[in-house]
């Protein structure tokens, strides 16, 4: 789907600037030019479909309806499924977060699918089965999808609400105020679309800054960090390699596409499957671009307790993966 983008960022770079391929500097500008056009046009048909949708499905309908109905956890359960089908990266599913969030869907239900999203889809399962079987596949497609439901819940029964950010309270209550004003009125598609635009603009002109600046980061990571600098530190033989594995994926940035043939490096060079499968949900799911982005919507406190969570989900799911395997 975004083929034509990383075309586009080809030529510009190979073609117009003419650098040379497989420098740093090459690497990291092609890998900030492809995401940011990607990025952006990501944010901007989800934020303009958020809105339509929030005109025509009220704030407070969806928050009563959640809240009342007795889902038994299947609420976290079906945004982690969501999360499957929907191919993003960590970034790429944050403008998605500041929708569900905008729509008035629960924080805890809205961190199962930000968690979920970037781990599991569709390309990266059809790259695992061709490189590690299906009998691992199934159970890595299992292992993130309760990862991103047990997260959820835990970052749930936290009531962290509180720790969104002004900006983001404050788009709640704008959205809030349009929604009661159609409803009210019985305003028209056509007569809503000046304000849907109106919204559209504010919530990009808002995060623009944090998403240009968590790209450029993650192209610098990209483009200057060696892949060998990791493999030394997660040996078989030590007992701290998942968690330290994990921790040291998060400066890194990448799809699980992209990281997966680092990963069957790893496992080909003698790295334990479950120890290199947690250092891909950490460059995955957990990222420092991912972490400049969410600090448009979140306070750092939220972020951090986000993270820390996340985290402890993911070294459980190396050491299970270990044991298994």
């Amino acid at each position: 789907m975004f083929d034509w983008i990383q075309r586009l960022a080809d030529m510009f770079v190979f073609d117009i600037l003419n650098l040379e391929e497989g420098k740093h500097l090459t690497e990291a500008l092609n890998f900030f030019i492809y995401d940011s056009i990607k990025i952006l046009l990501l944010v901007f048909v989800i934020i303009f479909f958020m809105g339509i949708v929030n005109s025509y499905f009220p704030v407070e309908k969806v928050r009563n309806y959640l809240s009342r109905k007795k889902l038994y956890g299947f609420e976290y359960l079906m945004a982690s499924l969501f999360g499957v089908v929907t191919p993003f990266c960590s970034c790429s599913s944050v403008p998605l977060f500041i929708g569900f969030v905008k729509g008035g869907i629960p924080l805890g239900v809205t961190f199962a699918f930000l968690i979920t999203s970037p781990l599991v889809n569709e390309v990266a399962i059809g790259l695992f089965i061709g490189l590690f079987g299906l009998k691992t596949t199934v159970i890595y497609v299992i292992s993130g999808v309760l990862l991103g439901t047990i997260s959820g819940m835990i970052l749930q029964k936290l009531k962290l609400e509180k720790y969104l950010s002004p900006w983001v309270k404050q788009v709640l209550e704008n959205s809030q105020h349009e929604t009661e004003k159609f409803e009210l009125e019985h305003t028209s598609f056509k007569d809503k679309l000046p304000s849907i635009w109106k919204e559209t603009k504010t919530i990009l002109k808002g995060i623009l800054p944090y998403v240009l600046v968590g790209i450029a980061i993650g192209g610098l990571m990209h483009g200057y960090i060696p892949e060998g600098f990791f493999e030394q530190h997660m040996r078989k033989d030590n007992l701290f390699a998942v968690p330290l594995a994990t921790i040291m994926a998060v400066p890194m940035y990448m799809n699980a596409s992209g990281v997966l043939p680092v990963i069957q490096v790893l496992v080909s060079k003698g790295i334990p499957l479950g120890t290199a499968i947690a250092f891909m949900m950490g460059v995955v799911g957990l990222s420092l671009p991912e972490a400049m982005l969410l600090k448009k919507v979140m306070t750092i406190k939220l972020i951090a307790i986000f993270f820390s969570v996340v985290t402890l989900c993911i070294i459980i799911s190396g050491y299970i993966f270990n044991i298994i395997f």
